[in-house]
C-alpha cells in the first residue's frame, strides 16, 4: 500500500479470523466481498495483508466508511490510522500528530502500544515505546505518560510499513455473514425474534425471514414494523429477504376447530410447517426462532418439543439461555428495540387463549394438529407470500468519480 496516494487510511483488525487456520483465506475472501458490496460507490480500495485489512476512501467517504465499520460483522476492531515510512524519525512525528488530536479531545494522558511485526526494524516494541512517548511529552507537555490507567492510546504497528492511530474502535466481531450457510429466521413484531437473527448472522449465517400476518386482525402498521426489524437486522447481515405470509385462515381454522388451551402451541406447529416450506424453497439449512426457555408458555421445554415435532430440518435458538434484561440491551445494541416495543400486535397474540397449555404432550399435539387438516391452507399462503427485501447494501450516492 503507497504511502503517497491520497485519501484516508482505515486499518481493521480480524479477530477471531485469524484462529481459521487452513480457511482462513475463504473467510477472508468472504469479509473482503462483504466490505467491498457494502462500500459500492464510495471509490474506496480494500487491501488486506498480514492479519489487516486497510481501506483507503477519498476525502468525504469518512462517514460512509464508518457506519459501514460500525455494522461489519467479522472484524474485532478498527481506526483511522496514519501511514509513515519506516524511520523512527517519521514514526514520532506521527505519534506527536495524534497527541495533539487527543489534546482537542480533552485527553490528559497516554500510553504507546507498539507492535513490531517487521523484525528487521532496529528497535524492538519496547524502544519504539519509549521513543514515541518521549517526543509526544517532549513536543506535548500538558500530555502525560501513564502506563498502567491511560485515558488514550496510540498504537504502532511496524510492517511493511508503519502504521500509527489513537481512538481505536471496537468491532462487532463474529464471523463474516455468508460463511456459515443460509437460515430462515421467524420473525415477530417482539424483541426477541431480531436480536435472534442478528445473533445468528454474527456467527457468519446468511438470514432470511417470514412474518406471519393476520389481516385483518392484525394491522398493516404491524406488517410495516416487522418490515423495519428486517431493514435493521439486514443491514448488519448483508440484507434480508423478508416473506410475508398471510395465516388469517388458518389461524381461524386453530380458532374454530381445536382445544383453546392448545391454540398457541398449534399454531405455532402451523409456522414451523410454513417457514419449513420456505426454507426448502430458499434451500436453507435450519430455522432459527427467538425464543427463550419458559418465557412464555409456548417456550417450555415440552411445548416446545411438540412445536418442532413434525421438523426434520433443525432449529436454532440462540437466546435460549439469555434472560429478557440481556435480550433488550441486546435490542438496544443493535437498534431494533424501538421499534420492537410499538404497540402493534402480532399475529402471535392474536386469540392468545387465557389458560394455555404448558406442558403438552407431542403425541396430542399432533393428533391435534392433524385433526385440523391445515396442510391446504398453509400451501395457498406460502404460495400467495409476498417477498420484499430488506436492508440490502446500495451504492453510496454521493460518489463523485
Amino acid at each position: 500500500m503507497e504511502g503517497s496516494k491520497p485519501g484516508i487510511l482505515y486499518l481493521l483488525k480480524l479477530g477471531e479470523l485469524t484462529l481459521k487456520g487452513g480457511n482462513k483465506a475463504n473467510f477472508e475472501m468472504i469479509l473482503k466481498r462483504n466490505l467491498q458490496d457494502m462500500l459500492r460507490g464510495n471509490g474506496a480500495h480494500i487491501q488486506a495483508t498480514y492479519g489487516r485489512y486497510y481501506i483507503r476512501t477519498p476525502a468525504g467517504g469518512e462517514a460512509r466508511v464508518e457506519d459501514v465499520l460500525r455494522r461489519l460483522i467479522g472484524i474485532s476492531g478498527w481506526a483511522k490510522a496514519r501511514i509513515t515510512e519506516k524511520t523512527i524519525e517519521a514514526i514520532c512525528a506521527a505519534c506527536v500528530d495524534e497527541g495533539k488530536v487527543f489534546i482537542e479531545e480533552g485527553i490528559g494522558s497516554f500510553k504507546i502500544n507498539a507492535r513490531r511485526t517487521d523484525k528487521s526494524f532496529p528497535l524492538d516494541s519496547y524502544n519504539i515505546a519509549c521513543r514515541a512517548g518521549d517526543a509526544v511529552t517532549e513536543a506535548i507537555p500538558e500530555l502525560r505518560v501513564d502506563v498502567r490507567h491511560p485515558q488514550g492510546a496510540i498504537a504502532v504497528e511496524i510492517r511493511e510499513k508503519a502504521y500509527i492511530y489513537g481512538f481505536g474502535h471496537k468491532g462487532l466481531g463474529g464471523l463474516p455473514v455468508k460463511t456459515a450457510g443460509r437460515g430462515l429466521l421467524l420473525l415477530s413484531g417482539g424483541i426477541d425474534s431480531p436480536v435472534a437473527g442478528y445473533m445468528m448472522a454474527s456467527r457468519g449465517m446468511k438470514i432470511d425471514a417470514v412474518y406471519f400476518h393476520a389481516y385483518p386482525y392484525t394491522s398493516e402498521e404491524a406488517r410495516q414494523k416487522a418490515v423495519r426489524l428486517a431493514e435493521t437486522v439486514g443491514r448488519f447481515s448483508m440484507g434480508i429477504r423478508l416473506y410475508t405470509v398471510g395465516y388469517t385462515a388458518v389461524q381461524m381454522r386453530i380458532k374454530e376447530a381445536a382445544p383453546k388451551a392448545w391454540a398457541t402451541v398449534l399454531l405455532r406447529m402451523a409456522m414451523m410447517e410454513g417457514a419449513d416450506s420456505i426454507a426448502k424453497l430458499r434451500r436453507s439449512k435450519c430455522l432459527i426462532t427467538g425464543e427463550s426457555l419458559s418465557q412464555v408458555a409456548s417456550q417450555t421445554v415440552e411445548n416446545i418439543t411438540c412445536t418442532q415435532s413434525r421438523l426434520e430440518i433443525p432449529v436454532l435458538r440462540p437466546l435460549i439461555g439469555m434472560h429478557k434484561e440481556a435480550i433488550i440491551r441486546k435490542a438496544e445494541e443493535i437498534g431494533t428495540y424501538e421499534t420492537s416495543i410499538l404497540p402493534y400486535q402480532d399475529c402471535c397474540v392474536l386469540f392468545s387463549p387465557p389458560h394455555p397449555i404448558l406442558r403438552g404432550d407431542p403425541v396430542e399435539a399432533n393428533r391435534l394438529y392433524e385433526s385440523l387438516e391445515l396442510e391446504k391452507l398453509i400451501e395457498t399462503a406460502i404460495g400467495e407470500s409476498v417477498i420484499e427485501k430488506c436492508g440490502f447494501p446500495t451504492p453510496w450516492e454521493g460518489n463523485t468519480q
